[in-house]
């Protein structure tokens, strides 16, 4: 018993035939002419004479006229002789316009193969020379007939050409069933030509255009791997020599009060985290797929970041709404690294102050707030380093990548506020 997939497989191939037919006739579009085409190694050596200096495209829609010329001038003054041979009275303007007609669409096929294969197919098709000559076609209108049939083969989808080739079949065996075998074959062979040489030439761009990407792959990461180096040598070894020197600081000084040996224990602590995080992003960097692979914080870590912040200095206060445990990853990263550089903001220029952290979560959308006041007293803001100031843009670029929005800016009582709305699903 044939399963539905056996049954529908005849018609859905109707389908397709008929819609690359009409494609052929009526709605297809060939590929545009490619711009700057290099000349053909065999016709190189045009450079030496001139000739292979100008513009291929040029030189091809030329060579296509003055043979468009010929052809015409060779076609009427066949269709004179043979008439006159035969004793027929016809008249002199009717030659000329059917050896036009057959042949004009070679000087139209390079800039509109599909236009120029209509026009070539209605001429074969309403052009009858039987009486003429001894074939039923101008000999010059079916090597037009050919060339354009090439030129669609190379410049159109398989469809398409599928298309083009029942049509002018059909067309032979209706016109002409004496004489359509041998048609058939003369129409098969450029067809088929055509297309193998479309074949190669969409093989070699789809390779060139994968080595592309494997060169600018290679090249990503060799400066990730550059980027990586730098970070270990300069940035991964200050921050252990600020650890191991916190370490070490209380047993240089004696009675070193307790509230200091704390903030020497924090900032070892702190450093340590940052060399942990450091470690992480040289896996990221060093991997081609570490991006994919690497742990990324989120939500679930947000205890720790508050803790964090709480240690050094800033009072902390927060009001949490909604289940924050099953946020997607992607929105659960943004959020952590939003809420983590505005407590960094607070805690550089504005240390010691009371900071409120509010995160909610309903109807597919997380909201984030976080407030800080002015500096506490005693406390002066970090001055901030040469380079700094990204750290805003970063956010507002991690939200709206999401689909979100970020706001940012100072308060009425001389803080600052940063708020954000991050839809669990992009919006389109």
């Amino acid at each position: 018993m044939s399963s539905p997939e056996q049954v529908q497989r005849p018609g859905t191939m109707l389908r397709a035939l008929a819609r690359g037919v009409l494609a052929a006739a009526v709605t297809g579009r060939a590929d545009p002419v490619p711009a700057n085409r290099p000349w053909p190694l065999p016709l190189r050596w045009t450079r030496f004479v001139g000739v292979g200096r100008l513009p291929y495209g040029l030189v091809v829609n030329l060579v296509g006229a003055a043979l468009t010329v010929a052809l015409v001038a060779g076609s009427y003054s066949l269709l004179v002789t043979e008439t006159t041979k035969r004793g027929l009275d016809v008249g002199g303007g009717t030659l000329m316009l059917t050896a036009v007609a057959v042949t004009l669409p070679l000087a139209l096929r390079d800039l509109y193969p599909l236009g120029a294969m209509r026009l070539s197919f209605v001429a074969m098709a309403l052009v009858d020379v039987s009486d003429w000559l001894t074939v039923p076609y101008v000999p010059a209108g079916t090597f037009t007939a050919m060339v354009c049939l090439y030129t669609v083969a190379v410049r159109c989808s398989r469809d398409i050409t599928l298309g083009v080739g029942i049509i002018c079949f059909v067309g032979i065996w209706v016109k002409s069933p004496s004489q359509a075998a041998g048609g058939s074959l003369l129409l098969l062979l450029p067809l088929v030509v055509g297309y193998a040489l479309r074949l190669r030439q969409t093989s070699r761009r789809e390779l060139a255009e994968q080595e592309k990407r494997h060169q600018d792959a290679e090249a990503v990461l060799t400066e990730r791997q550059r980027i990586a180096r730098e970070l270990h040598d300069v940035v991964a070894h200050h921050m252990s020599m600020i650890a191991i020197q916190a370490e070490a600081a209380p047993y240089k000084v004696a009675d070193v009060p307790d509230e200091t040996r704390r903030d020497l224990a924090e900032i070892r602590s702190t450093a340590l985290d940052a060399l942990t995080e450091m470690r992480r992003i040289l896996g990221v960097l060093r991997s081609e797929d570490g991006a994919q692979t690497a742990p990324q914080p989120d939500l679930d870590r947000l205890d720790d970041l508050i803790a964090g912040a709480r240690g050094t200095g800033l009072d902390v206060s927060t009001r949490l709404e909604g289940d924050l445990s099953g946020v997607p990853q992607g929105v659960g990263l943004t959020a952590y690294r939003i809420l983590q550089e505005a407590l960094s903001n607070a805690m550089r220029h504005a240390p010691g102050s009371r900071v409120t952290l509010e995160a909610a979560r309903g109807d597919g959308v997380l909201w984030l707030t976080v407030v800080n006041g002015p500096p506490g007293a005693g406390h002066r803001p970090t001055p901030s380093p040469p380079g700094a100031g990204h750290g805003l843009v970063g956010m507002r670029e991690r939200a709206v990548m999401l689909g979100g929005e970020l706001k940012a800016g100072p308060t009425p009582e001389g803080g600052f506020a940063v708020s954000a709305t991050l839809p669990e699903r992009k919006t389109t």
